[in-house]
C-alpha cells in the first residue's frame, strides 16, 4: 500500500512547546512532512502540515488524543499527492491611514478578476499608518497590476505597490532619495526665495515645473538669477527653517541597519545637501552649486546641473560604484524631474508626488511619512521597533 498524503489542520491556543509536541507525535507514527504552514494572531495557531501516512499506521488516533490532551482543533484532509507546481508570484502591498473591509474587498477582488490567487496575507504595521503584504500566485499579471491600480485611484487614501515576488526584490542595496518635498518637507528655493523677497514668482515657477509644464533647466536658472545678492547670513536662516519628513530619521537609520547605501540626488543646492549627507551619515549626495562672490549669490549656479536625465545617469552611476545592478535599487521622489530616477530603478515610488510623476511608476505612496516606504520592502513596524530604531 502507497502512504496517504495528508493535510493536518491545527488551531487553538498557542503556547511555548505545541509545536515541538506535535512533531514528537509525527515522528514516532513514522509520518513524512511535505510542507508546513503556520500563523499566529493574538496568540491563536493556525497550522497546517502536509505529511504521508504510513500504512498500518494509528497516526491519525494518536493525533487527535494529542489535539484533545492539548486543548487544540485537529483536522484531517486527503490531499493530491502530487506537489503543487508555484506559479509566478507577486508581493502586493496595500497602505492607508486606515484600511476597511470595502478597501481589503476591493483589493481581493481585482487580484480574482485577473486570475490571482491570494496565498498568504501578512500585516506590516498598524501605525502610523496600516499596511498589509498579500503573495499573489497566477493569473494574468497586467490585469492584475491594471486592477488594482485602478482601486487605487478610486481610493485617495488607499496604496498599492506590485512587485515581482523573488531574488530581485530581497536583494535591494541602493537608496536614492530625492530631497526637496521627500526627505525634507521644503523647497529649498522656495525658502531662499522668501528671503529675497520674490517668493511668489519663484513659487510658481517652482510648481510649473515640478508639474512638467517648463523646461526644469531654464525654471532653475531664472529662478537662481531671482536670490542674486543674497547674503551668508540669509543661506543660515534658510538651514534652520529646513524641516525634515516625519518618518524620515527611521526610514535613513532603517536602510543603514540593514546595509543599504544611500545617496541623495536633489535639483535643490549642495550648500544644503551637503548638510544633509553629514547630519544623516549618507554614502553620496549630489546636487546644484550655487555660485558666490564676496560672500553673497551671483544668481548663477557653477558646474553642470542636476535635472531629469542626470538624475537617472546618477542612478545607474552610484549603482555601479556599489557594484549592484539597478534592479536593486531603490529611488524615491516626488517631481517631474524624479520620473527618469523612478523608472530606471527596480523600485521606483512616488512619494506624495504630481499626477504626472504617479502616472509615470507603477508604486506610489501618498501618506506624509517617509518611513511607509519600508513597508513596501517588505519591512514591519515591529521589525523596526525591535531594533530600536
Amino acid at each position: 500500500m502507497t502512504p496517504q498524503v495528508i493535510l493536518l489542520r491545527v488551531s487553538g491556543p498557542d503556547r511555548p512547546g505545541l509545536f515541538a509536541a506535535l512533531l514528537n507525535v509525527l515522528t514516532a507514527g513514522g509520518a513524512r512532512i511535505q510542507d508546513v504552514e503556520q500563523v499566529v494572531i493574538r496568540r491563536q495557531l493556525t497550522l497546517g502540515i502536509v505529511m504521508e501516512v504510513p500504512p498500518g499506521q494509528d497516526l491519525l488516533k494518536d493525533l487527535l488524543l494529542f489535539g484533545w490532551e492539548q486543548r487544540v482543533t485537529v483536522e484531517f484532509d486527503v490531499v493530491d499527492p502530487t506537489p503543487t507546481a508555484h506559479a509566478a508570484a507577486h508581493a502586493v502591498t496595500v497602505l492607508g491611514r486606515e484600511l476597511t473591509p470595502a478597501m481589503l474587498a476591493a483589493t481581493a477582488a481585482a487580484i480574482a478578476e485577473g486570475e490571482g490567487n491570494i496565498n498568504r496575507i501578512v500585516r506590516l504595521s498598524r501605525y502610523p499608518i496600516y499596511s498589509y503584504e498579500l503573495l499573489v500566485e497566477g493569473g494574468d499579471d497586467e490585469a492584475i497590476r491594471r486592477n488594482l491600480l485602478s482601486v487605487a485611484a478610486a481610493n485617495p487614501d488607499f496604496d498599492v505597490a506590485i512587485q515581482r515576488e523573488g531574488l530581485a526584490r530581497r536583494a535591494k542595496r541602493v537608496a536614492l532619495l530625492d530631497v526637496d518635498s521627500t526627505l525634507i518637507q521644503d523647497e529649498m528655493i522656495d525658502l531662499l526665495a522668501a528671503e529675497a523677497g520674490c517668493s511668489e514668482v519663484c513659487r510658481n515657477l517652482t510648481e510649473q515645473a515640478m508639474r512638467g509644464e517648463i523646461d526644469f533647466e531654464t525654471a532653475l536658472q531664472d529662478r537662481v538669477r531671482l536670490l542674486a545678492g543674497l547674503d551668508e547670513a540669509a543661506l543660515e536662516r534658510v538651514w534652520n527653517q529646513v524641516t525634515l519628513t516625519p518618518g524620515a530619521r527611521t526610514f535613513v537609520a532603517t536602510l543603514q541597519r540593514l546595509g543599504f547605501a544611500i545617496a541623495i540626488v536633489s535639483g535643490g543646492f549642495t550648500r544644503f545637501c551637503n548638510r544633509l549627507q553629514q547630519d544623516f551619515g549618507l554614502d553620496y549626495a549630489y546636487a546644484n552649486t550655487l555660485e558666490m562672490a564676496d560672500g553673497r549669490l551671483t544668481g548663477n549656479l557653477e558646474g553642470p546641473i542636476v535635472d531629469r536625465e542626470r538624475k537617472a545617469e546618477i542612478l545607474l552611476e552610484v549603482a555601479a560604484a556599489e557594484g549592484v545592478s539597478p534592479e536593486q535599487v531603490v529611488a524615491v521622489g516626488d517631481g517631474a524631474n524624479d520620473i527618469d530616477m523612478l523608472t530606471a530603478a527596480g523600485l521606483g515610488i512616488a512619494f506624495n508626488a504630481k499626477p504626472k510623476v504617479r502616472q509615470a511608476v507603477d508604486t506610489a505612496v501618498s501618506v506624509p511619512y517617509l518611513d511607509a516606504v519600508l513597508f513596501l520592502l517588505g519591512v514591519s513596524r515591529e521589525e523596526v521597533e525591535a531594533e530600536g530604531i
